[in-house]
C-alpha cells in the first residue's frame, strides 16, 4: 500500500552528542535503554479506516515520530512498519450503516489519514501494509501455529490457544478475570461455546453472509485482528536470527496493551520461540474537556477539521507535546490556543537577527527526548529561550537550533 510523502531527516550525530534513548517498556514496567544499533526495527499498529484521524491517533503517531526522528538524526537507520486494518468489523458495520461500499469507505479514510500525517510532518513508515495484501502472510503464520498444535477449530473458525505461550500476560500483567472483562469490551468473544480458554483469540474467520472473503486452506474467510500484525511484523521487519528479540519496538496506544499486543506477542513467541520486542511502548489516551474521547460519546476531535479551520499543524504537535506521551491527558480549545500562541512566538523569535544562546537548549532537547520523550521539559525550555531571544539576548546559533527543531521535533519555519 502507498504511504505518504517522505520527509527528510538529516544525520546530526557528527554535530551533536545523542544520549542513549531510554523508553518505558510496558512489559518490564521500567525505563529501559534501547541498545545502540545501526538498524532499528519498529512496528506501530495503524488505524482501522472507518473514521477520520482523531487526536488520539495524532498523539500516538506523533510519539513514535519523535522516536523515529531521534534514531535517524542520531545516525541510525529505522526499518519502520505500520499496518492498516482495511478489513474488520467496525469498517463493515460503518459501511453498512452508511449504505456505502466498504472498499470505498476504506480508501476514502486511508487517503484522509495520509493527508493528516503529511500535514503533521510525521515521517512515513518504510512499509505501509494493508491487512488484505497481507492475507498470504497471515495464512502462513496460522500454518506455523497449527504446526505447533496451537490452533483449533470452532464451527470452521480457527482459534489460537493463548496459554500455549507460557509468557502470556507478561506485557499487560493482568489477572485472568480482568483480561476476560477487557477482552469482551475490545472485540473478543470469551463466552463462546467450544473455546478451550475464554481468552483464546480468533485467527481465521469463516465467511459470514454478505461479507467479503478470501480463499485459504482454512476455507473462505478473513483474518483475525491480532494475527494480522504478527504476520506483517515477522515478514516485513526481517528479524535478525542472532538477536534475542525479533524487533526493537512494538508500539501503539495504551488501549492496545491488552488484548492486541499481548496476543501478537504470544503468537510470535509460539511461532518463533523468541520474544517479539525488546520494548513494548505505549502512548496515553486523549480526552476532551474532562471526558474520555470516543466515537460512542460523539466527542472526537478530528485532525482534518482542525486543519481545515486554519490551525497551524505544528500547533497541534506542540499542544500534544506539552504533556508526557505516556500520560492520559485532556485536550481543550484552551490548550490548542495556548500552543498556537507559543508557536507564533517561536516563529517570531526565529526571525530575529540575534538569538539567545542555543547550546544549552540543544543539549536539553536531546537529553529530554532520550529520557523517555520528556517533551514537557522541551516545551518549557523552548518557551524560556524564546522569551530570552525576544528580550534581546544574543550568542545563539540560528542554523543549529533551526536544524534541531526541524529534524527532531518536526518543526517547519513556515506555517
Amino acid at each position: 500500500m502507498r504511504s505518504w510523502t517522505a520527509v527528510a531527516v538529516n544525520d546530526l550525530s557528527k554535530a551533536f552528542d545523542f544520549p542513549q534513548l531510554r523508553l518505558t517498556d510496558s512489559a518490564s514496567t521500567t525505563k529501559k535503554p534501547l541498545s545502540q544499533k545501526d538498524l532499528y526495527r519498529l512496528y506501530v499498529c495503524g488505524i482501522t479506516p472507518y473514521d477520520a484521524t482523531h487526536l488520539g491517533h495524532a498523539a500516538t503517531y506523533l510519539s513514535f515520530d519523535l522516536i523515529h526522528r531521534y534514531l535517524v538524526a542520531g545516525g541510525s537507520k529505522v526499518d519502520y512498519v505500520q499496518n492498516i486494518t482495511d478489513i474488520d468489523e467496525p469498517l463493515l458495520e460503518r459501511a453498512n450503516r452508511d449504505g456505502v461500499e466498504w472498499e470505498n469507505l476504506a480508501t476514502e479514510q486511508i487517503d484522509l489519514f495520509r493527508n493528516d500525517m503529511a500535514a503533521l510532518n510525521v515521517l512515513p513508515p518504510t512499509h505501509y501494509i494493508g491487512a488484505i495484501e497481507a492475507i498470504p502472510l497471515v495464512i502462513e503464520a496460522i500454518d506455523h501455529l497449527s504446526d505447533k498444535k496451537s490452533t483449533y477449530q470452532i464451527d470452521q473458525d480457527i482459534y489460537f490457544s493463548v496459554k500455549d505461550d507460557p509468557k502470556f500476560a507478561s506485557i499487560s500483567h493482568l489477572k485472568d478475570q480482568d483480561m476476560v472483562e477487557i477482552f469482551s469490551q475490545r472485540g473478543g468473544d470469551p463466552t463462546l461455546s467450544g473455546k478451550k480458554d475464554p481468552l483464546d483469540c480468533l485467527v481465521w474467520m469463516l465467511q459470514r453472509p454478505n461479507e467479503p472473503a478470501w480463499s485459504s486452506s482454512y476455507g473462505l474467510g478473513r483474518p483475525g485482528w491480532h494475527i494480522e500484525c504478527t504476520a506483517i511484523a515477522l515478514h516485513y521487519l526481517s528479524p535478525d536470527p542472532t538477536l534475542e528479540t525479533l524487533i526493537d519496538i512494538q508500539g501503539g496506544g495504551s488501549d492496545l496493551i491488552f488484548p492486541h499486543h499481548e496476543m501478537c506477542a504470544a503468537q510470535a513467541r509460539v511461532i518463533t520461540g523468541r520474544e517479539l520486542a525488546s520494548h513494548y511502548v505505549h502512548a496515553g489516551m486523549i480526552g476532551l474537556d474532562g471526558e474520555k474521547m470516543s466515537k460512542s460519546k460523539g466527542n472526537l476531535v478530528f485532525v482534518s477539521s482542525l486543519l481545515s479551520s486554519g490551525v497551524d499543524p505544528f500547533s497541534i504537535r506542540w499542544a500534544l507535546m506539552s504533556d508526557h506521551f505516556r500520560r492520559d491527558r485532556m485536550w481543550s480549545q484552551e490548550k490548542l490556543s495556548a500552543a498556537d500562541i507559543e508557536v507564533q512566538r517561536l516563529r517570531t523569535a526565529l526571525k530575529c537577527q540575534d538569538f539567545a544562546p542555543t547550546d544549552n537548549l540543544i543539549s536539553c532537547i536531546l537529553e529530554s527526548l532520550a529520557n523517555d520523550l520528556d517533551t514537557q521539559t522541551i516545551v518549557s525550555e523552548v518557551n524560556r529561550w524564546v522569551d530570552k531571544t525576544l528580550n534581546g539576548d544574543t550568542g545563539g546559533d540560528k542554523r543549529q537550533i533551526v536544524s534541531v527543531l526541524e529534524n527532531l521535533l518536526g518543526f517547519s519555519t513556515v506555517k
